[in-house]
C-alpha cells in the first residue's frame, strides 16, 4: 500500500469517528435536557414550566458556549476530549445530583440546582459543535463541513427524542438512564483520546484517561447501587417503609406500608391510604348512586386500582364496569399486588368489569357509547397532561357519553386547601352546560376535608338520600350535610379551564405551593 493510500485511510478513519462523535454529543445533549425536564415535572408539577425553563435556559446557554469556543485556539482535539469528559461528569451526575437536592433541601434550591445544571449541560454542548466544526475543517470544505456538523448534530437530536419515551423512560428510567449517557459522554473522549493519541503529549494523555477512567468507575459504581440509593431516597420522601415503586411510562408509583395501613402515591400525590380510603370511595360512588334511575352501564375514568369498582359492583343491577385508566401497571397491580386485591376485594375479576388501558380523554373522544353514570376517579391536576382531565372540554365529552338524565360525579380535590381549584372544577362543569351542579364534601383524615362535584342535565334533590348498600361511613341521615359548606371554603366567581387556558392548574399548584411553604416554615 502507497504512502498516500495509507494517508487516506486514516483520514477516513478519523472523519469518521468525528461525525460518529457530532452523533453521539448531539444525543448524549438532548437527553441530558429531557431527564433533568422530567425529573424537574415528578418532583414539582406543572411540565410545561419545567419544559420551558429547560428548553429556554438550555438554548441560551448554548449560545454562551458557542460564543467562548473563540476561547480556545490550540489544542482543538485535547479540549474538545476535556468538554465530552466534563460533560459526561455533569450531566451524568444531574438526575442523582437533583434526586439529592430534592430529598435533603427545598423547592427553592431545588430550581436553582436545576437552572445550575442546565446552564453548565447548555454552555459544553455549546463548546462541542464550534470545537468539531474546526477541527474538521482540515477534511472538508467549510460548505460541506458545517452541513456535516450540523446535519449529524440534528440527527442525535432525532435518535434522543425516539429513544427517551419509548425506551429508556419505560425500561431503564431517569436515574440509570443519566448514568448510561454519561458514561456514553465519556466513552466519546475515551474514543478521541485513544485515537489521536499521536497529537497529545503524553502526560496530558495519561491524565485524561485516568480521569475518564475514574468518572467512568464511579458511574458504575452509583448504578451497581443504584436501587439502595433510590430507596435511601425515597425512604426520606416517604414516611413509611415502601414495600413497592416502579417508574412507568406515565407517572412513578409509590407502595408504603406501616401496619395495616398501605398508602398509594401517584408522583409523590397520596392516592389512598387503606385505613380510610373507604371515606373517599363511598362519598365518590354512592351519592350519585343514590339519585340515578339506572345503572346498568358504569363508566369509571382513572380508579385503575378498583377501588371505586369495588364500590360500584355492590350494585346488583350493575352490568357493565368499564374503568378506563391511562396506565396498564395500575390494572396489573389491582389484579396481582396480594394487598390491593384484599382491599378491592378482587373487583378485576368481576367479570361485568372491563378494564381499557386508555387516556380518559381519547377514550371518551373515540368510543361513542352512552353510560348510565359516568365516576371521574382521576389524580389530582398537577400537570398540564391531568390538568385537561379537568377542563370544559373534557366535561362536554363526559356530557355527551351519559345517557339523558344520567349523573356524574368527580373528585375535585380539597375545598380547603386548593379553594380556587375546587370551584374552577365546578365553574368548568357548568361551562360544559351540565344545567345543575352539586358539590359536596367529605373529610377523609389522610386527605383533609375532600371535594367532589356531582351534575347532571336534571335537578337532582340532595335533602334526601336513600342508600341500597351497607357502607362503613355513610348514612342517609348525614348524607345531606356534606352539601354545606362554611364561609372559608366558598368562593363566587372563578374562572372556567380550558385547554387554550388551563387556569386550574395555576390555582392548584399556587395553593398547593403556599400550604408546603406554611409547613416548612411552622417545621
Amino acid at each position: 500500500m502507497s504512502e498516500s493510500q495509507s494517508l487516506s485511510g486514516q483520514q477516513s478513519k478519523e472523519k469518521l469517528i468525528l461525525i460518529s462523535s457530532i452523533f453521539v454529543a448531539g444525543l448524549c445533549s438532548i437527553i441530558y435536557e429531557l431527564l433533568i425536564s422530567t425529573t424537574s415535572s415528578y418532583f414539582l408539577g406543572d411540565s410545561i414550566k419545567q419544559f420551558s425553563i429547560t428548553i429556554g435556559v438550555y438554548m441560551a446557554s448554548m449560545g454562551l458556549g458557542s460564543f467562548l469556543s473563540r476561547i480556545f485556539q490550540r489544542d482543538l482535539i485535547l479540549r474538545f476530549i476535556e468538554v465530552e469528559i466534563l460533560l459526561g461528569l455533569i450531566g451524568g451526575s444531574s438526575v442523582p445530583i437533583l434526586y439529592f437536592v430534592f430529598s435533603d433541601l427545598n423547592y427553592v434550591a431545588f430550581q436553582l440546582s436545576m437552572i445550575g445544571l442546565i446552564i453548565i449541560i447548555g454552555i459544553l454542548t455549546g463548546l462541542e459543535i464550534p470545537l468539531l466544526a474546526r477541527i474538521m475543517k482540515e477534511y472538508y470544505p467549510l460548505k460541506i463541513n458545517l452541513s456535516n456538523v450540523l446535519s449529524m448534530d440534528y440527527f442525535g437530536a432525532l435518535a434522543a427524542t425516539l429513544l427517551f419515551p419509548f425506551i429508556l423512560l419505560p425500561w431503564i428510567g431517569v436515574f440509570l438512564s443519566s448514568l448510561v449517557f454519561g458514561i456514553v459522554n465519556i466513552g466519546i473522549g475515551f474514543l478521541n483520546l485513544w485515537f489521536f493519541r499521536s497529537f497529545i503529549a503524553s502526560a496530558k494523555r495519561i491524565r485524561y484517561l485516568l480521569s475518564a477512567a475514574f468518572v467512568t468507575l464511579f458511574f458504575v459504581l452509583l448504578a451497581i447501587f443504584s436501587q439502595q440509593l433510590l430507596q435511601e431516597w425515597h425512604d426520606r420522601l416517604y414516611r413509611d417503609r415502601i414495600v413497592y415503586t416502579k417508574t412507568t411510562p406515565y407517572q412513578t408509583l409509590v407502595l408504603t406500608k406501616a401496619n395495616d395501613d398501605l398508602r398509594l402515591f401517584i408522583n409523590r400525590v397520596i392516592q389512598f391510604s387503606s385505613t380510610d380510603e373507604y371515606r373517599y370511595h363511598e362519598s365518590l360512588v354512592h351519592l350519585a348512586f343514590a339519585k340515578s334511575d339506572y345503572r346498568k352501564n358504569v363508566l369509571i375514568l382513572g380508579g385503575g386500582e378498583a377501588l371505586t369498582a369495588r364500590e360500584v359492583l355492590k350494585y346488583p343491577d350493575v352490568e357493565q364496569v368499564t374503568i378506563v385508566d391511562i396506565d396498564p401497571e395500575m390494572f396489573r397491580l389491582a389484579k396481582e399486588h396480594p394487598a390491593i386485591q384484599e382491599i378491592n376485594n378482587n373487583s378485576m375479576a368481576d367479570p361485568r368489569v372491563i378494564p381499557v388501558p386508555e387516556d380518559a380523554f381519547v377514550f371518551l373522544q373515540q368510543h361513542p357509547a352512552l353510560y348510565d353514570v359516568i365516576i371521574a376517579d382521576l389524580p389530582d391536576p398537577t400537570n398540564e397532561s391531568l390538568a385537561r382531565l379537568y377542563s370544559r372540554e373534557f366535561f362536554k365529552l363526559v356530557k355527551k357519553r351519559l345517557v339523558p338524565g344520567g349523573v356524574f360525579v368527580t373528585q375535585a380535590g380539597s375545598p380547603f386547601h386548593t379553594t380556587k381549584a375546587f370551584w374552577c372544577i365546578e365553574s368548568s362543569i357548568q361551562a360544559a352546560d351540565f344545567e345543575h351542579t352539586y358539590p359536596y364534601h367529605a373529610y377523609v383524615p389522610s386527605f383533609g376535608d375532600w371535594g367532589f362535584i356531582m351534575a347532571s342535565d336534571r335537578a337532582l334533590d340532595t335533602t334526601q338520600f336513600k342508600l341500597e348498600t351497607e357502607n362503613r361511613y355513610l348514612s342517609a341521615e348525614t348524607i345531606p350535610h356534606l352539601f354545606h359548606f362554611e364561609k372559608d371554603m366558598r368562593l363566587d366567581t372563578v374562572p372556567h379551564s380550558t385547554l387554550d387556558r388551563p387556569f386550574l392548574l395555576d390555582f392548584y399548584l399556587e395553593e398547593w405551593r403556599r400550604w408546603a411553604r406554611l409547613n416548612v416554615e411552622r417545621q
